[in-house]
């Protein structure tokens, strides 16, 4: 199973994560976000920040997480390459994610990402689960 992908969206970019569950799903979405931004196989794992969430449905636990994750990125100055989620009957998430600061000399620059939209997003369920999203640029 992949892990994720992108498709067109004018002037933004789109992505579908995919997963076996909901925590799998969450991971690989910020997998996704993270290698608009950057070569995350270029990220080295020194650095792990954890924080918790709770939200009234999923679609909103997603839209937290991923703003979670870029409000990280940008308060931290840091790139994540991985990330380790775990969420409860209640909605409530805890992750774990590392990365190392940017170095624009080692890492790629590719994409900023402005922000996540709330615009086209879904939180499918059928044999796994594959999450859509997208971000504007």
């Amino acid at each position: 199973m992949k892990k994720y992908e992108y498709f067109e969206v004018t002037a933004d970019i789109g992505l579908k994560a995919y997963g076996k569950n909901m925590e799998e799903a969450f991971e690989n979405a910020g997998l996704a976000i993270f290698n608009i931004i950057s070569d995350t196989s270029d990220i080295m794992s020194v650095r792990e920040i954890e924080f918790e969430l709770t939200s009234e449905d999923e679609v909103s636990l997603l839209y937290d997480y991923l703003e979670e994750l870029l409000f990280y990125h940008e308060v931290e100055f840091m790139l994540f390459s991985e990330f380790h989620v775990k969420i409860d009957e209640n909605l409530h998430l805890t992750a774990k994610i590392k990365g190392e600061e940017i170095n624009w000399d080692k890492h790629e620059r590719k994409t900023e990402i402005k922000a996540i939209t709330f615009h086209k997003m879904k939180v499918e369920k059928t044999d796994g689960v594959k999450l859509q999203a997208i971000v504007d640029l």
